[in-house]
């Protein structure tokens, strides 16, 4: 009897820690949003902006898939934070059809713009099915561009000093990362935004030396405690979140993601990142 009762309740909790944990999995920790504060140590940075903050925001992920309404809520905190720089990674929606299109002008209504500038790129979902097709990146870039944002696609732009460089995204239409990086002066203050890390291991980057934001990993979404996330939509699995010392003059930083592919996150909160300028 004794060991009857010690087998039921061992299943009986072990069941409860499960539907805890696939509570917490579901319901808190995809909306458990983290403000990630990072120094960001730029060479030729102009004095006038030593201490300015730039804060990067990625994978938005507007669709079906969850309640947007925390996207919503997510930029109204951010907006708090009075950036003076905002960088946006790409992935705005989960496109399924043209629905998405009004529900991201819903959220862009509160979109975070910085106040010296707001740059974008975009991300593979927003080239639509099979991220080719090129009406549904031209109505999404128009909407940004509408809402403020600055798309770079395969081009630069100098913000009081700051260098911006943007590829196009790298599993879509208009990868095309030498049409800017074959006029790179590394005599700028240069920053490279470009969705998918993977372009890291491409030979495109004409000696460039410097930082390198990208998204699109979500880091793995679900993490196992000491392990790897063990799904990653990547070539190099050592891509998955964080900075990350690429050990040749360049610095990549992979943001976790403030939206989701799909509504389910453990062990990686979602993360909208905010950085200090400093000189290098």
């Amino acid at each position: 009897m004794i060991r009857r009762k010690f087998i039921k309740r061992t299943v009986f909790g072990t069941v409860g820690i499960g539907a805890l944990t696939g509570l917490y999995t579901w319901q808190v920790e995809p909306f458990w949003l983290e403000f990630v504060i990072r120094k960001m140590p730029i060479a030729n940075l102009p004095d006038h902006l030593i201490g300015k903050t730039l804060m990067q925001i990625s994978d938005v992920h507007i669709g079906n898939r969850f309640d947007y309404s925390y996207i919503i809520d997510s930029f109204k905190k951010a907006q708090a934070r009075n950036p003076d720089f905002v960088v946006y990674t790409g992935d705005y929606v989960s496109y399924e059809n043209e629905h998405q299109y009004k529900q991201l002008d819903e959220v862009l209504k509160y979109v975070v713009k910085g106040r010296i500038g707001t740059f974008g790129i975009l991300g593979n979902h927003d080239y639509g099915k099979n991220w080719a097709e090129q009406h549904v990146a031209d109505q999404i870039s128009h909407q940004l561009e509408n809402a403020g944002i600055r798309m770079l696609k395969n081009a630069q732009a100098n913000s009081e000093g700051l260098n911006i460089i943007g590829f196009d995204d790298y599993w879509a239409l208009n990868f095309a990362p030498d049409k800017v990086m074959k006029s790179y002066n590394e005599a700028k203050a240069n920053l490279v935004l470009c969705h998918n890390p993977d372009v890291c291991d491409l030979d495109v980057w004409n000696g460039y030396k410097g930082w390198i934001l990208s998204g699109h990993t979500h880091g793995g979404q679900c993490k196992p405690p000491f392990l790897d996330a063990p799904l990653l939509p990547v070539v190099n699995k050592d891509y998955s979140q964080g900075e990350i010392d690429l050990k040749d003059g360049r610095t990549l930083y992979i943001n976790r993601a403030v939206g989701h592919l799909w509504q389910v996150r453990f062990n990686v909160r979602p993360e909208i990142t905010i950085f200090e300028l400093e000189k290098a």
